[in-house]
């Protein structure tokens, strides 16, 4: 998904430059200054991550707040509604998050649910913190015995490529307009539980970890941001 989306923003920018080159060229006349142009700064995300992630609520409350505005600056409904429209908007998407979060929640949340309540030890788990800022935590042949990490307006990165592994583990992660980028073996199974509303995450592991001896419990949650999974090598590893 990482890679379809760069495409997708690659192309973007392209097209936007032969609009600027042929206007200049005097080939054809493309005015991309029009009433409400801003609006595509969040319009055109928008739409790219409904393309790209799994997760799309969050992105059509995106793309219906961008219209709500672009359709304002065009002088089609009055400025003193916007704000209450976009409201009405927020709360029908968090709405709909929750509705849909309940009826497709399957058996893998129920059983990840269980084994968290089984294995979290908070005298145990590290705990990252970062708000308003970023923090790294780099295991070194070091025991994983689980991790509480939080990010808000801020990102928390958090390798466990070099960690041992004794037992199943529990990774609690709550973002909140922030990020979360975990780095893991390739041989260690993760099983995620989301309870994103606006966010969600994003598993990029290319390894086949299914046969893994351990497995990481994930459970997320939180509103703006996300969690991102990878397993990818170190420089001079296979």
């Amino acid at each position: 998904m990482k890679q379809a989306r760069s495409i997708i923003w690659g192309l973007a920018i392209i097209a936007l430059g032969v609009i600027f080159g042929g206007n200049a060229l005097g080939l054809f006349n493309i005015n991309v200054f029009f009433d409400g142009w801003w609006t595509l700064f969040i319009i055109v995300p928008s739409a790219i991550s409904l393309i790209t992630e799994k997760e799309k609520i969050s992105s059509l409350v995106g793309i219906a707040i961008g219209v709500i505005l672009l359709l304002a600056s065009q002088g089609v409904f009055s400025w003193d509604i916007v704000w209450k429209v976009i409201l009405a908007v927020v709360f029908i998407g968090v709405g709909l998050g929750i509705v849909v979060g309940s009826i497709f929640r399957g058996k893998n949340d129920k059983e990840v649910e269980k084994k968290i309540r089984e294995l979290e030890d908070e005298k145990t788990m590290d705990s990252q913190m970062a708000i308003f800022s970023g923090t790294d935590r780099v295991y070194k042949d070091e025991v994983f015995s689980g991790a509480t990490l939080g990010a808000v307006f801020g990102g928390v990165d958090l390798d466990l490529r070099d960690a041992k592994f004794n037992k199943d583990t529990v990774i609690k992660a709550f973002c909140l307009f922030g990020g979360i980028d975990i780095k893991v073996p390739e041989d260690v199974q993760v099983k995620i539980k989301s309870g994103f509303i606006f966010g969600g995450v994003s598993d990029e592991r290319k390894g086949d970890s299914s046969k893994g001896k351990y497995t990481i419990y994930l459970d997320t949650a939180g509103g703006f941001g996300g969690v991102s999974i990878s397993d990818k090598a170190k420089k001079g590893k296979k």
